[in-house]
């Protein structure tokens, strides 16, 4: 796989990420900025190319989304595309506000409408990557951002499979006890379903 840790300086094709690419512990992408994007939330979806579900980012004209930016060298689009495999990559210029210079093109993965279902029993949320996603927030913007991220997502009453012990999401990250206290404190506020 391609390794992002010797940027293009030069590079004016970013992406925004909103969910696990808020997390820079599962990139190489650099040097990745804040940002928000206008009319958007994030909901809990799957689709025929994954068994789970996962984030996507969803039109919500009253909502704004947190997340991070970064360059991507020409060539490390394909691997960016081979892990995003499951959405579509749309022009984002026009949505996301940020303080980085130098962007002239900027993407962000979304699943296309019509391919986007309702998790369900055979298609749970990963607790796995939960943790990750929350762990970035976290460390990007604190609590409150992270509080953010839990009002500004939609599809809690997804079931969520408690993978911890042996994680299925191929990017997990080991959480502090404080993180996944703090993940488990918002799961129980939100009264999700959890099980093993």
């Amino acid at each position: 796989m391609h390794q992002f840790g010797d940027q293009d300086p030069m590079s004016t094709a970013f992406f925004f990420g909103y969910g696990s690419l808020v997390n820079r512990l599962t990139h190489g992408f650099d040097p990745a900025h804040p940002a928000r994007a206008r009319g958007w939330r994030r909901a809990w979806r799957y689709t025929a190319d994954r068994e789970v579900a996962y984030l996507t980012a969803i039109p919500d004209a009253g909502c704004e989304i947190e997340g991070l930016i970064a360059p991507v060298p020409d060539d490390g689009w394909a691997a960016l595309d081979q892990r995003e495999h499951a959405y579509d990559r749309r022009d984002a210029r026009d949505w996301v506000q940020h303080e980085a210079g130098g962007v002239e093109q900027l993407a962000l993965y979304a699943i296309a409408p019509e391919r986007m279902r309702d998790p369900d029993g055979t298609h749970p949320v990963l607790l796995s990557y939960l943790d990750v996603v929350v762990q970035g927030y976290l460390s990007e913007f604190g609590e409150a951002g992270a509080d953010r991220f839990f009002e500004t997502t939609s599809g809690w009453e997804a079931p969520i499979l408690d993978d911890r012990a042996t994680p299925r999401y191929p990017r997990a990250q080991k959480l502090k006890a404080g993180e996944r206290a703090y993940v488990d404190d918002w799961l129980r506020r939100l009264d999700c379903r959890v099980a093993a």
